[in-house]
């Protein structure tokens, strides 16, 4: 059941470190994931907006962390939450420079161990390389400094690109995960809820 509906997204701010971000007076999600798997995609998804992420063929595009302010409202309660969503420079292969890569990553690792009112990491995944190394050293990465206040949650991109068989292998394989196709569009109703029930501290991850 459908709790959590989504009123209002819109972009926020942008930043290119840690001191240039908001205040923290809001809880956060946020969404990595690497270069080119679709990241200010799924975000349009979920917000139902075609342009509001801006999604590009060149891996490494996004630069900045971006912010997006979203309005979530409880059908139980009546009540209104609003929670940023983070959309962060992609980590793997990029057309910049080493010098620009690196400051990237500095400026990554710092927002990821440093803010402190993100809530939900979402892990995005292409359904059709599951099992890359770059993505395992991520997550690995991510509980070293986890907190018990916050949660990992892995979803699957462009689920659509995979067959009958392949999705159903790879839905065994990862049970807890989500998918995202950008071919069902209503499916993102229900990710949307349980990624602010998640954030909220009310939803169920096992």
């Amino acid at each position: 059941m459908i709790d959590f509906t989504l009123s209002k997204a819109s972009f926020f701010v942008s930043a290119q470190n840690l001191s240039q971000c908001p205040p923290p007076l809001l809880s956060e999600i946020a969404f990595l994931g690497r270069s080119n798997v679709g990241k200010s995609t799924f975000i349009n998804l979920l917000c139902n907006q075609k342009n509001l992420a801006k999604s590009s063929q060149t891996p490494g595009k996004t630069q900045l962390i971006n912010f997006f302010i979203t309005h979530w409202k409880q059908k139980s309660t009546q009540e209104t939450s609003q929670i940023y969503l983070v959309d962060l420079p992609g980590f793997g292969y990029a057309k910049v420079s080493k010098t620009q890569k690196k400051l990237w990553d500095k400026n990554l690792v710092e927002f990821l161990q440093k803010r402190d009112n993100i809530r939900l990491f979402v892990h995005l995944v292409d359904s059709r390389h599951p099992h890359l190394q770059t993505d395992k050293n991520l997550i690995d990465f991510i509980h070293q400094f986890l907190r018990k206040d916050q949660r990992i949650l892995r979803i699957f991109t462009k689920f659509d690109k995979l067959n009958a068989s392949e999705q159903t292998k790879l839905k065994k394989e990862f049970p807890k995960a989500l998918f995202s196709s950008s071919l069902q569009k209503s499916n993102h109703s229900l990710i949307g809820d349980f990624l602010i029930k998640n954030t909220l501290g009310i939803g169920d991850m096992q």
